[in-house]
C-alpha cells in the first residue's frame, strides 16, 4: 500500500515539473536551470496534492465509455481519423484490464487527459512563463487558478463541461470592476444597513431605517440609492421590528398600573411569559451587534474571520425569532380584549400546531399563563375559596341568602372557560366547590377539611400551592373526581344523619300529604265548627290550638318533638265571603340547610297539594256525614206509618233520589281518594327512597325531590297539563258539597215533620181525655183534621221541592261527571288510566256515551 502511494506522489511530481519547466527533463535539484525557485515548486507540488486528496469532482456524470466517446469524437473532427482508430484501440485493451494492480477509476483517468489536451491546446501559442505563472499565483494563494471569463466555456460536447485556466487574472479584474461597480450604486454601505435592522429590530429608529407611520412599517427612505433587492431584504428583515413593536407596546399597556384590573392574573402571567421570551431574543441580539462590528469583505476578499453579519445571515439567524415573534404576535391580537379563562382558551387553540417548534414554543407559555388559573382550580376543589379578584375564573359567586346558596350562590361563567377543559369536567369542578361552601356555611360543618386533605393525597396533588399545570388534564380530573368523591359523600352523610333529611320529607307526607289518617280525621272533626265560619272571623292561634290536640289525641304524639315544633297552621290571603274550609293549611318549617330544599317554590307545591288532597278529605267527610245522616233507623216505622200515601210516596221517591246520588257520589270519592293515597302518594314515596339511596350528590338528592314532587302533581291532576281537568274536578267538589247541604236540610226537615207529627198526635189525645163526648165532638175532630191536613200538605211540599233540587243537582252532577270522564283518557299521563279503569270498571258511564260508539277512550 505505501509503495502505491508513493508512486502516485511520484507521478503527480513529474506532472507538475511538466508544467512549470519548459526543458523536456529539467533537474528540480538544480533551480539555476529553471525560471522557477525550489521553494516556488514545492509550493506548487503541495497545492496539487491537496486538490488531489480533496473531494471536489467535476459537474458531469462518472461515464467513461461516454468519455472516450467524446474523445474520438473529437479526434475525428480535427481530421485525426488514425488517431481515433488507434485510440479506440487502446481503449478496448485500457477497459478490458480489471485484474490486481489495474486501475479502477477509468473515468477518471480519460477525463484528466482530455482536460490536459484541451489546456495545451488553449495556451499552445503562449509562453510558458505566462502560462505557469498564472498557476503558480494560484498555488501561492492557496486558491485554485484564476480562471477568466472569456476562456469558461460551457460546451457540452458528448456531456462533458470544458473549463479553462485564467492565464490572465481576467477574474480578478473583474471582481474589481464589480466592486466598484457596487460602490457607485449603493448610498449606503451593507455594514450600515445591518446596524439599522438590528436597531429597528429593537423597536428603535436607526441613520436609515426608521418606523413609517403612514406605511406601518420599517423601511428605507425611497431616495436612498440602494439596490431593488436590498430594499425587499430589509423590509423582510424588519418585519420582525414591527412585530417586536407590536408585542412589546402590549406588555407595556398591560403592566400599566391603571389597566391592570382590566388584565387580570392570567393577563399578567402571560405578559411575564412574553417578557421571558424577550430576554432571550434580546441576548440573540446582542451577539449579533457584536458579530456586526467585523468588516463584511468582498467576494474576491479573503475575511479575516467568519464571524461578520451580512443581511443575507441576518435572514438566517431570524429565522427562528422570526416564527416565534409573529406567534405572539397573532396571541396578542387574539388576547387583546380578552381576560382569565377565555384568554387560556384562545391562546391553546393556537397550541394545536403540528410544527414541533410552534408546539413546544406554545405549552411552555401556556405553563405560565394558565398558572393562576389551575391555582383557582385548586383552591376551589379543596378549600372552596374563591380569590377572583378579576373575574377571571369560570366559576362566578354573588351573594344571597343562606336557603339560595346552592341553587343561586354559584354557577359557571361559560365565557371564561378554557377551552381544554371540558363543559362535564366543569360542572364537577363547580358542584365539588359548591358543597365545601355548603357545608361550611348552611350546615356549620368541618369535616369537609379531611375529606380534601384525603383527595388531594389520593390524586397525589399537595393541598399546598402548585401540583397542577397546563397538559396536566389526567391530574386535574384524578383531582376533582376524588375531591367530588369525599366531599360529596361527607356531604350527604351530614344531611341524612345529622339534619335527618329521610325523617322530615316523611314527616311532610304524613301531615302535609294527609298520610297520618288518625290525625287528619280528628283534625277535619274539631277544626269543623270554626271552618264554616267566615275566614276574616277565625283565629290563627285557636286553629294552632286545635292543632296542637289533634296530635295530643292521635299517634303523633309520639313523632320527634323537633317535627313537630316544625307543623303549623297557615291562613291564605282571603277575600270577602271565603269560609275557613277555603283558606286554612298547614305548613312545614324547614329550617336551614334542609330549606335548600324545601325552598318556597316547594312549599307552594306542597301547599297546592295539600290545598287539593284537604278539599278531597272535606268532600269524603261531609258524605260521611251524610251518610250517618240517612241510616235506615233515622225514620221511625211508626212515623211512616202514620203519614198520609202521598206523602208516604214522595218520602220513598225524595229519599230513593237521595240514597242513589249519595252512592254514585261516594263511589267516586272513594276510588279518587284510594287513587291518590296509593297509587300516586305512595308509589311516589317509594320510587324517592330507591333514588335517594341512591344519590351520589347533594344534586341528585334534588334531582330526586323534584322528581317526586312532579309526580304527585301530574299525577293528581294539579299538572300545567291537566288545567281543564283539575277545574271540573273541583266543580264537581262543589257539587258534592253542596249535595251535602241539601242532604242536610232534606233530613233535618223529615227530623222536623217527624217532631211536630208527634207533638200533633200528644196534643190530639190529652184534648180527647179532657172533653167529654158531645156533639161538638166532631167539630174538634175536624179541627185536629185539619191541622194535620195542614201539616201534611206543607210536608208535601217540602219533599218535593228537595226532591226537584236534588234531581237538580243529580243532572248537574252527572253532566259534569260525563266531561271529567271522556278527558281522562286524553291524559298524557299513564296512571290516569288506571283511575279511569277504577271509576268506570262495569262501563257504566261507557254506556251512556253511546255518540262515541259505546267506548270513552279515544
Amino acid at each position: 500500500m505505501e509503495d502505491d502511494d508513493q508512486r502516485v506522489v511520484d507521478l503527480v511530481k513529474e506532472l507538475v515539473h511538466r508544467l512549470l519547466y519548459t526543458s523536456p527533463h529539467p533537474n528540480p535539484q538544480n533551480p539555476s536551470a529553471s525560471s522557477f525557485t525550489q521553494q516556488e515548486y514545492n509550493q506548487s507540488l503541495k497545492y496539487s496534492l491537496r486538490i488531489l486528496s480533496s473531494r471536489m469532482t467535476p459537474s458531469i456524470a462518472a461515464d467513461d465509455s461516454a468519455m472516450a466517446e467524446s474523445i474520438k469524437r473529437r479526434l475525428a473532427t480535427a481530421g485525426k481519423s488514425s488517431e481515433a482508430l488507434t485510440f479506440a484501440d487502446l481503449y478496448a485493451k485500457f477497459s478490458l484490464k480489471d485484474g490486481p494492480g489495474s486501475v479502477k477509476n477509468k473515468w477518471a483517468v480519460l477525463y484528466l487527459l482530455k482536460t490536459i489536451s484541451e489546456d495545451r491546446k488553449v495556451r499552445k501559442n503562449q509562453s510558458p512563463n505566462v502560462i505557469s505563472n498564472g498557476f503558480l499565483d494560484s498555488a501561492l494563494s492557496g486558491g485554485l487558478p484564476t480562471l477568466a471569463r472569456e476562456h469558461v466555456e460551457n460546451r457540452y460536447n458528448g456531456g462533458i463541461l470544458m473549463v479553462s485556466k485564467d492565464p490572465e487574472n481576467i477574474r480578478d479584474i473583474a471582481y474589481r470592476e464589480f466592486a466598484d461597480l457596487i460602490k457607485e450604486e449603493n448610498e449606503v454601505s451593507e455594514v450600515v444597513l445591518v446596524r439599522d435592522v438590528l436597531y429597528a429590530c429593537q423597536g428603535i429608529d436607526g441613520k436609515y431605517v426608521k418606523f413609517d407611520v403612514m406605511a406601518d412599517a420599517y423601511a428605507l427612505p425611497e431616495l436612498t440609492k440602494v439596490p431593488r433587492a436590498t430594499k425587499i431584504m430589509i423590509r423582510k428583515l424588519c418585519e420582525l421590528g414591527w412585530l417586536f413593536r407590536k408585542v412589546k407596546g402590549y406588555i407595556t399597556e398591560s403592566m400599566d398600573q391603571l389597566s391592570a384590573e382590566d388584565v387580570g392574573t392570567v393577563g399578567q402571567a402571560f405578559c411575564a411569559a412574553l417578557q421571558d421570551e424577550f430576554s432571550d431574543y434580546y441576548k440573540l441580539l446582542a451577539v449579533l451587534e457584536a458579530q456586526a462590528m467585523n468588516p463584511i469583505p468582498l467576494v474576491s476578499e479573503h475575511a479575516s474571520s467568519s464571524n461578520y453579519l451580512s443581511l443575507r445571515r441576518l435572514s438566517v439567524w431570524f429565522s427562528e425569532p422570526m416564527v416565534k415573534m409573529r406567534l405572539m404576535a397573532v396571541l396578542v391580537d387574539s388576547c387583546k380584549v380578552l381576560k382569565g379563562g377565555a384568554m387560556a382558551g384562545a391562546i391553546h387553540m393556537h397550541a394545536q400546531h403540528g410544527d414541533p417548534l410552534v408546539h413546544d414554543f406554545m405549552n411552555k407559555l401556556l405553563r405560565r399563563v394558565c398558572s393562576p388559573l389551575f391555582e383557582m382550580v385548586r383552591s376551589w376543589v379543596l378549600e372552596g375559596e374563591l380569590d377572583d379578584l378579576f373575574s377571571e375564573f369560570f366559576v362566578l359567586s354573588q351573594p344571597v341568602k343562606a336557603e339560595s346558596l346552592w341553587r343561586e350562590g354559584y354557577r359557571l361563567h361559560s365565557a371564561m372557560l378554557p377551552s381544554f377543559i371540558s363543559q362535564s369536567l366543569a360542572q364537577r369542578i363547580l358542584r365539588t366547590g359548591k358543597s365545601i361552601n355548603f357545608l361550611r356555611v348552611c350546615c356549620e360543618d368541618r369535616g369537609w377539611a379531611d375529606a380534601a386533605t384525603e383527595a388531594a393525597a389520593a390524586a397525589g396533588t399537595s393541598t399546598g400551592r402548585g401540583g397542577l399545570g397546563y397538559g396536566e388534564t389526567d391530574a386535574l380530573e384524578s383531582l376533582v373526581a376524588e375531591a367530588a368523591k369525599r366531599i360529596d359523600k361527607h356531604l350527604l352523610e351530614v344531611v341524612y344523619k345529622q339534619y335527618k333529611f329521610k325523617e322530615h320529607c316523611l314527616a311532610i307526607k304524613r301531615y302535609l300529604l294527609l298520610g297520618q289518617g288518625d290525625f287528619v280525621q280528628y283534625l277535619m272533626d274539631i277544626v269543623g265548627p270554626e271552618l264554616s265560619e267566615a275566614a276574616n272571623t277565625i283565629s290563627t292561634f285557636k286553629l294552632a290550638g286545635l292543632l296542637e290536640s289533634a296530635i295530643r289525641s292521635s299517634n303523633a304524639q309520639y313523632d320527634d318533638p323537633d317535627i313537630l315544633d316544625r307543623l303549623r297552621v297557615k291562613m291564605m290571603p282571603h277575600n270577602t265571603g271565603d269560609r275557613g274550609w277555603d283558606v286554612f293549611s298547614l305548613d312545614y318549617d324547614a329550617r336551614v340547610p334542609l330549606n335548600t330544599v324545601f325552598t318556597e317554590s316547594v312549599m307552594s307545591r306542597y301547599l297546592r297539594i295539600f290545598n287539593f288532597l284537604w278539599k278531597l278529605r272535606r268532600v269524603e267527610h261531609g258524605l260521611i256525614g251524610v251518610w250517618k245522616t240517612m241510616k235506615p233507623n233515622c225514620v221511625t216505622s211508626r212515623f211512616f206509618a202514620k203519614l198520609p200515601q202521598a206523602v208516604k210516596l214522595q218520602l220513598i221517591l225524595t229519599s230513593r233520589k237521595c240514597q242513589v246520588l249519595w252512592d254514585e257520589m261516594n263511589h267516586f270519592v272513594s276510588n279518587l281518594q284510594y287513587y291518590i293515597m296509593f297509587e300516586v302518594l305512595e308509589v311516589s314515596w317509594s320510587n324517592l327512597s330507591k333514588e335517594l339511596e341512591a344519590a351520589k350528590d347533594l344534586d341528585d338528592l334534588l334531582g330526586a325531590h323534584e322528581k317526586y314532587l312532579h309526580s304527585i302533581l301530574e299525577k293528581s291532576l294539579l299538572g300545567e297539563r291537566s288545567q281543564n281537568l283539575n277545574k271540573t274536578l273541583f266543580t264537581l267538589f262543589d257539587v258534592i258539597l253542596r249535595f251535602r247541604s241539601h242532604a242536610d236540610r232534606l233530613y233535618e226537615g223529615i227530623y222536623e215533620l217527624q217532631s211536630r207529627y208527634e207533638t200533633t198526635d200528644s196534643s190530639s189525645r190529652d184534648k180527647a181525655r179532657v172533653q167529654r163526648p158531645s156533639k161538638t165532638s166532631s167539630e174538634s175532630g175536624s179541627w185536629l183534621g185539619e191541622g194535620r191536613k195542614d201539616l201534611t200538605r206543607r210536608a208535601g211540599e217540602f219533599l218535593r221541592n228537595m226532591g226537584q233540587d236534588i234531581e237538580a243537582i243529580g243532572k248537574e252532577y252527572s253532566s259534569i261527571f260525563e266531561g271529567f270522564i271522556s278527558q281522562l283518557p286524553i291524559q298524557q299521563h299513564v296512571d290516569l288510566k288506571f283511575l279511569m279503569f277504577r271509576l268506570d270498571f262495569t262501563e257504566f258511564y261507557t254506556q251512556l256515551r253511546p255518540s262515541t260508539g259505546g267506548k270513552l277512550f279515544l
